[in-house]
């Protein structure tokens, strides 16, 4: 069983990794590079800022100083190869749960794979882009801390009330998930105390929507190849 789970984690992390590399480098990339111009345009202004990269969903975000001696790769396949490895890196781990989840009800169809992608999709990156959509270089952004404590408790009550609505068997506990779903968004997340942007705002629109429709496709395409690869696998005699 572990065989198989890792071996249909690494197939479909790896596929899934190609595709979201390749829509970053023609679409998301481009768009941080634009809002870097208008960043380093302004060079008298010292501007700490979240950048939120999308791995599979996941919005990882980091404090991006400005400084000489920080180090960062270069623009062209330096940066490509940088996010691809982290892009593989992530889609592995999230492939993973995936294929832990199928060990316990898996799909019996491809396509029913995607669905569950779509369910990851909404945990790690819709859900939370509610409250905290991805972010521009440049953008100001409240305290580290307070969003990333949002973002863990709003993908956390999310995964549990997607369950609790998909595979609840009573009623109340599919009203459990309708609640959990909701109150992340009721409690609101923690927002800057003025919201500015060196980036213009229909770029930074653009950035949301070709981040959310990228992590979509590396979302659909990750379950479906993991509920692929997992029914080409032999299942463990008992």
């Amino acid at each position: 069983m572990i065989k198989r789970i890792v071996q249909t984690a690494g197939f479909a992390g790896l596929i899934a990794a190609l595709v979201l590399t390749l829509l970053q480098s023609l679409w998301v990339t481009p768009l941080i590079l634009q809002a870097e111009t208008y960043e380093n345009a302004e060079p008298a202004v010292s501007v700490a800022h979240e950048e939120d990269h999308e791995h599979g969903g996941a919005a990882v975000a980091h404090t991006h100083e400005h400084s000489d001696e920080a180090w960062a790769p270069e623009d062209g396949w330096q940066r490509t190869l940088s996010t691809g490895g982290s892009n593989l890196v992530v889609a592995v781990g999230f492939a993973l749960i995936l294929a832990g989840l199928f060990s316990l009800r898996g799909p019996t169809r491809a396509w029913q794979g995607a669905l569950w992608g779509l369910g990851g999709f909404a945990t790690f990156a819709l859900a939370p882009s509610l409250g905290l959509p991805p972010e521009l270089p440049g953008t100001a952004a409240a305290d580290l801390a307070q969003r990333q404590a949002w973002w863990i408790g709003t993908a956390s009550a999310t995964a549990v009330g997607l369950a609790l609505v998909a595979f609840g068997r009573h009623w109340a506990l599919r009203v459990v998930g309708l609640a959990l779903l909701v109150i992340p968004h009721v409690v609101g997340a923690p927002q800057p105390e003025v919201h500015s942007s060196l980036a213009p705002e229909a770029l930074a629109r653009e950035f949301i929507a070709a981040s959310l429709i990228t992590n979509a496709a590396f979302w659909a395409v990750l379950g479906w190849a993991a509920a692929w690869l997992y029914q080409r696998h032999p299942a463990p005699s008992a």
